[in-house]
């Protein structure tokens, strides 16, 4: 029956919730089922939401009720999937009345059954916790076509006091090498094929007994259709002289790790439950620039912790001085229920927390305005993601600029091809993006 009905999908969160949802739609794909991103049209629309933090459950709730108000014309059932079902579907079913179908993280292949039901007896569906997990599906992209993600593994055991995800999804468990691989092969031609988990540099410790991180990293590299490998989420306290020498001397890993620190003050950080030191922390930055020479590395840091004080705020800027970072993302802490840290006291104003963020961000951009000004003059390879029509020029990005969270290259080129690799002489810089041309390119 649901080859007559038109979906639309909505994807929430992450870019883990969005590995997630392509294989949904993959599923919806292999059934024959219409897409439509005209939310008007669609007869069913589906919501992969996130229940990280409480803003993100108040956009996942309300982008539920805007797409209630499509119940007046074409729209017939609402399917909620994903965090905020997995963890809050007690609170959930009475209070959304507006969806028709709640499915969890790994409910994803009984979304026909679930429909079928909710039509058939006309009722809401609480299938959550009745599936398997997903990661055998087929996929759709929602990327770029040259680019795309891989969820590595689910869950997390770290147990940071601040995070809900070990509740949401559990403990940490790897996916098969066999089946990445397979899965990274079936994706097609992809220019920066990117490794995301909660963590990754756990890969492969709870399936067999020992860390297969490398391993992976070089079975992937051996396809080939995969040209380059970005790494995301790697925890300090895990990157370790086999990754780093990987790093080093694999030609498809580009010299590029996301490490989220969260703080550099060891009190804090005792707090947080976080396995580091400001000291070891200094001593991994050193280490991978020693041995990587050249590498870009990026970090999240949490401002606002409880109990943190004004001189702990400001050894942070000071530790950003020391690491010079290429690019960092900062938030204020959020208190979150049923974590370990919602307990603690004193908790920091909301104001003094933004104040904080706000210092942070203005310290690191004058970090990265300077490391980003040593590329003036200098010829960087150049990823070509498309066209910018506001600036009238192609836009890419460099070894050290992941999609979405750090900044882009925009170049001036005879023609710019989608996924093809460029070399751009830059021009100029500012605080977050480069600008510059080809070599043959003529005003």
């Amino acid at each position: 029956m649901f080859k007559d009905k038109l979906f639309g999908v909505i994807s929430l969160g992450c870019d883990k919730n969005r590995v997630d949802t392509e294989k949904l739609i993959g599923q919806l794909k292999e059934r024959n089922c219409r897409l439509t991103d005209d939310l008007s049209k669609a007869q069913i629309v589906v919501i992969n939401t996130c229940a990280f933090l409480e803003t993100a459950r108040k956009e996942s709730i309300e982008t539920v009720l805007e797409c209630a108000d499509y119940k007046s014309g074409n729209l017939e059932k609402i399917v909620v999937t994903g965090c905020l079902p997995q963890k809050f579907i007690g609170e959930l079913y009475d209070a959304l009345s507006e969806a028709d179908v709640f499915l969890g993280i790994s409910d994803y292949e009984k979304i026909f059954e679930a429909l079928d039901k909710s039509y058939a007896e006309n009722a809401r569906q609480n299938y959550v916790g009745r599936g398997k997990d997903t990661y055998t599906y087929s996929r759709v992209l929602t990327t770029d076509e040259h680019v795309a993600y891989l969820k590595i593994a689910d869950g997390c055991y770290n147990h940071c006091t601040y995070c809900l995800i070990p509740k949401i999804r559990g403990k940490y468990h790897s996916y098969p090498i066999e089946n990445l691989v397979k899965e990274a092969e079936e994706l097609g031609e992809i220019a920066e094929l990117i490794l995301v988990a909660q963590d990754t540099t756990r890969y492969g410790e709870d399936l067999y007994g020992e860390n297969r991180f490398v391993e992976l990293l070089r079975k992937l590299s051996a396809l080939e259709n995969i040209q380059k490998i970005r790494l995301l989420y790697c925890y300090p306290d895990v990157i370790g002289d086999e990754l780093i020498n990987e790093i080093a001397s694999n030609d498809k890993i580009l010299k590029y790790i996301d490490i989220p620190l969260q703080h550099s003050e060891d009190r804090v950080l005792k707090l947080m439950n976080r396995k580091g030191t400001r000291e070891k922390y200094l001593a991994l930055l050193k280490k991978l620039r020693e041995k990587i020479p050249g590498i870009a590395i990026r970090s999240t840091f949490i401002s606002g912790f409880p109990t943190e004080t004004e001189t702990e705020f400001q050894g942070m800027r000071e530790f950003l001085e020391e690491a010079k970072l290429f690019n960092c993302g900062f938030f204020a802490y959020s208190r979150e229920p049923d974590t370990a840290a919602y307990r603690l006291q004193p908790q920091v104003h909301h104001a003094t927390k933004a104040r904080r963020v706000r210092a942070l961000y203005q310290t690191q951009q004058r970090i990265s305005a300077e490391i980003l000004q040593s590329f003036v003059g200098k010829t960087v390879e150049v990823l070509c993601d498309g066209i910018d029509y506001d600036k009238s020029c192609f836009v890419g990005r460099a070894y050290f600029n992941a999609p979405d969270v750090d900044g882009k290259v925009y170049f001036h080129a005879p023609e710019g091809v989608q996924g093809e690799v460029y070399a751009v002489q830059i021009e100029r810089a500012d605080s977050y993006d480069l600008y510059g041309k080809t070599e043959d390119y003529e005003e």
